[in-house]
């Protein structure tokens, strides 16, 4: 329980982590953001970490000149484009094994089926779309790996959708981040920000659970 309040104070003040991160460990941090994004999108058992607030919170910061804004850009859609294709080759090689098993100890079934409707609705362009759903755009690239979607395809895909998300979230925070009313509510900003990512999943979560059951 201690760990999980810590991991939501870290979430919630974000700002404060990251500035203390840009203090002590200077251009480092710019590995740091790279490895965070990377396995939030590269690894199907971290689908928990901050990836459209801590987006947000860096531009923001490279706002103040603590970063080179462009090149956190590219750094970090090359961190999302990477990792979303070690996902696609683990989900390619490992993934028919993983949905075999009813149950794991690090994935969640239901995360995948919730996937996979996903896909049906809309989708190679679920990639694009994923992007900005968090725990969705972890799994993405897994089940489309599994379902062996053409990789030419899934690359177009993948690196369009990593241009937007990086884009949308690190040049939003640059551009509107210091705003004062923005900068003197930032925590509340990043929790919008946070339940806004989530507010589809639980759309979805509710209308599942009010759907009439079909009648045999």
């Amino acid at each position: 329980m201690e760990l999980l309040a810590q991991f939501f104070d870290i979430v919630l003040n974000l700002d404060q982590y990251l500035k203390w991160l840009v203090v002590n460990y200077g251009v480092w941090v710019y590995l740091i953001l790279f490895l965070v994004i990377f396995c939030e999108t590269g690894l199907v058992v971290t689908p928990f970490l901050p990836g459209d607030s801590l987006l947000f919170v860096a531009g923001t910061l490279a706002a103040t000149g603590a970063m080179y804004v462009h090149g956190l850009f590219a750094l970090l859609v090359l961190a999302a484009f990477g990792g979303d294709n070690s996902n696609y080759w683990i989900g390619r090689f490992v993934g028919p094994r993983v949905f075999k098993r009813e149950a794991s100890r690090w994935l969640n079934p239901k995360h995948l089926e919730r996937t996979h409707r996903f896909y049906d609705k809309h989708g190679g362009k679920t990639v694009i779309f994923a992007r900005f759903l968090p725990i969705i755009r972890t799994f993405a690239p897994f089940v489309a790996g599994i379902g062996r979607m053409a990789y030419p395809r899934f690359l177009f895909y993948s690196f369009s959708g990593s241009v937007f998300w990086i884009g949308f979230f690190v040049f939003g925070g640059y551009y509107f981040g210091n705003i004062p009313i923005v900068k003197q509510n930032l925590t509340l900003f990043i929790f919008g920000i946070i339940v806004l990512s989530i507010m589809p999943g639980i759309v979805e979560f509710v209308r599942q659970k009010t759907k009439p059951e079909k009648q045999s």
